[in-house]
């Protein structure tokens, strides 16, 4: 454990840190090596560090689709290379259909002119990496710590740790997840709902290949995707009405197979085998405000959205990048990085861009919930439509891939 940076003696002299990052998971680490990348002087500080990543062990459940626009940041902050060479599933095309209907929708990468729409990565093996790179970077990497309260000055922002440390800085990011204690400390209120539903997880080996696919389909009680991970098996999220996740999860190995393999449309043929399942809850939720006083929140702090379109971690590498160009801005001018009207900016910015995706993947989950015969109808004709649409249908992906 580094040894926290004290707060200096003079309230005329700036503070030793420009920035401290509190939630060490994949946008806070993302977020603290951005901006010591950048050039400001930056703490992570977190309560656990994680897990050693062991290409030997099974492959994490928690997986996430990372968009271009995340591979792009990745790949700025040198890390890409080896999440790729270690273990990430390309995926060129996405097949979304309509359980009730048939309609289905069809992206692919060629035709948009690019070579791949995403890739499938262990959550573990993002965040791991980036931890690696933390100290060559000049990361001041302070674990574990906590942060048991802070008061924003004039000149900086003062933070107090469990064990009775002081750590003074410009200012403030909190990344430490959708529970965001620090969020709490500043005040700041959500809003959103409770889908009353969990994603049950889990890998499973398939009688035919995913052909570096995405595939989703929409169920009457959520939606069904199997991504393709890295070695040949796909990862499956099954969002389900509480009680039906608890029943799905107590299945025998046998009967959840098949249940999925119906699920599934047997797309991939039948289903041969799975890892354990595990489940989380789903919700949505907003932060009403991002920004306090020499405060700002990002990541799963600022919003938790509903997976079925795979974009929470790619929103939060969104913040992590605005907010560097924010602060970059800022210094160029000569302006506090701390001040309020700076964090306006980034807080106006991205909440905005935030509500509106986390917006449209709630009313996407309401449509596809709809099972009254017209409605099924209707929502079968705006998706065929959707699909020979062409440059709209480049515009939502382009707009998916952060493009």
């Amino acid at each position: 454990m580094n040894t926290p940076l004290q707060d200096m003696p003079s309230r005329r002299r700036p503070p030793a840190l420009d920035v401290a990052v509190v939630g060490g998971g994949m946008v806070g680490a993302a977020a603290a090596l951005t901006l010591a990348r950048a050039g400001f002087a930056t703490a992570l500080l977190e309560a656990r560090a994680p897990a050693p990543w062991d290409a030997q062990a099974e492959v994490d459940l928690r997986v996430v689709g990372l968009a271009p626009s995340s591979v792009m940041l990745l790949d700025e902050l040198g890390v890409w290379t080896s999440i790729r060479a270690a273990r990430a599933g390309p995926y060129t095309h996405m097949h979304v259909w309509d359980a009730a209907s048939g309609a289905a929708i069809d992206f692919d990468a060629a035709s948009e002119g690019r070579d791949r729409l995403g890739y499938i990565v262990e959550n573990s093996l993002v965040q791991w990496t980036l931890w690696q790179a933390l100290p060559a970077a000049g990361v001041h990497v302070l674990c574990p710590a906590e942060v048991k309260a802070f008061e924003a000055r004039e000149d900086r922002i003062q933070l107090e740790l469990a064990g009775g440390e002081t750590l003074a800085a410009s200012l403030l990011v909190a990344a430490d997840g959708a529970a965001s204690p620090l969020r709490a400390l500043a005040g700041i209120g959500t809003r959103g709902r409770d889908y009353a539903q969990r994603a049950v997880v889990a890998h499973v080996v398939t009688e035919r290949p995913h052909a570096d696919t995405a595939w989703q389909r929409f169920l009457p009680g959520g939606p069904l995707a199997l991504l393709p991970l890295a070695d040949g098996r796909s990862s499956i999220v099954w969002s389900l009405p509480e009680a039906e996740a608890q029943r799905v999860l107590a299945l025998g190995e046998r009967a959840f197979l098949d249940e999925l393999g119906v699920a599934s449309d047997f797309r991939l043929g039948r289903i041969l085998s799975s890892t354990p399942r595990a489940a989380f809850p789903l919700k949505l939720q907003l932060a009403e405000r991002y920004q306090a006083e020499r405060f700002v929140l990002l990541g799963d702090a600022a919003h938790a959205v509903h997976p079925l379109a795979g974009q929470g971690v790619n929103l939060g590498l969104r913040d992590v990048a605005e907010l560097r160009d924010t602060l970059l801005d800022a210094r160029a001018a000569g302006r506090d990085i701390g001040a309020a009207h700076v964090l306006r900016r980034y807080a106006r910015r991205r909440r905005s861009a935030d509500t509106l995706d986390a917006l449209g993947f709630d009313a996407l989950a309401r449509i596809y919930a709809w099972q009254a015969p017209p409605l099924v109808a209707a929502r079968a004709v705006g998706v065929r439509l959707l699909d020979h649409l062409a440059p709209l249908k480049r515009r939502l992906s382009e707009h998916a891939a952060g493009l």
